[in-house]
């Protein structure tokens, strides 16, 4: 596939809110839940707002959960015209479900945004950024255009296989690759590794905004320098990035795209779009 010069910038949400700490936690208290709170009523407006005051458009993934629990954040997020996509239902780890457990939570966080959305979604983000056996084919299934959970890249989508074959002691067969989109991740690249602190679940985090600062623009810097065409792909979670300083490490991050200018902002469902288009 022949890549365009100009680079893209994707910003991501992941709209937990209080799904992350429910998750496979029995023991999820009130002060991590008001944690999640803190994600819809302060981190989702003030994400918005500076959004707005740079006219960008953005990709919230969001469990069906939130939707359902946060339904005026969700709304507010779409008359902004930013992309709602989906984050299975509970938050719960794919590679961990039974099949059959899988595909009732993937299908029931598709129902609740198709109901938000007036129409499927078009992309996924696996909670836990992994995998079962079965996920790709389900996202294949459902005729998802995209999907942003793998590590098999950087700077460029690529379009995954499904029926690789491999373990300790067999060499990689490769499967068949899908026409689904794969926007690929990174923890250096997600403000819950870099931020994030809870005493158990033990979550490390706690970094300055400037060390994150670095780490965005150096991989901003290679793209713009190295791979044309290329997509950097960040994400957040408004109850991380939502507070103060954390808000101000964005905004300069965004004024330092805007400034070089290299590169545009676009929604990762616009992006794929293209990409199709160009693929076809």
């Amino acid at each position: 596939m022949a890549h365009e010069s100009r680079q893209t910038v994707c910003l991501t949400f992941d709209f937990d809110a209080m799904s992350v700490w429910l998750s496979g936690n029995p023991n999820a208290t009130p002060a991590m839940l008001s944690r999640g709170e803190y994600g819809a009523n302060v981190g989702v407006p003030r994400i918005l707002g500076l959004l707005a005051s740079f006219d960008i458009r953005a990709t919230f993934f969001v469990p069906g959960h939130t939707a359902e629990s946060f339904p005026e954040s969700v709304e507010a997020i779409l008359r902004a015209g930013h992309e709602v996509a989906e984050h299975g239902y509970s938050h719960r780890d794919p590679s961990t479900q039974s099949a059959d457990e899988e595909r009732e939570d993937f299908e029931r966080g598709l129902a609740a945004l198709t109901g938000t959305l007036g129409h499927p979604p078009l992309g996924f983000r696996s909670p836990s950024w992994d995998y079962s056996a079965t996920t790709l084919r389900l996202l294949v299934e459902h005729g998802l255009l995209y999907d942003s959970s793998l590590f098999a890249g950087d700077f460029h989508p690529y379009h995954p296989r499904m029926g690789d074959r491999v373990d300790a002691d067999t060499p990689l067969h490769t499967g068949e690759e899908t026409n689904l989109w794969e926007f690929p991740v990174s923890f250096c690249l997600d403000d819950w590794a870099h931020f994030a602190f809870n005493f158990d679940p033990l979550r490390v985090g706690l970094s300055a905004p400037s060390k994150v600062f670095e780490i965005w623009a150096g991989e901003y810097d290679y793209m713009t320098g190295h791979e044309p065409g290329g997509v950097l792909t960040l994400t957040m979670h408004p109850q991380i990035i939502g507070r103060g300083h954390r808000m101000a490490l964005l905004e300069r991050f965004i004024e330092r795209v805007l400034l070089d200018g290299s590169a545009r902002f676009a929604r990762m469902g616009d992006v794929a779009g293209d990409l199709s288009e160009k693929d076809a």
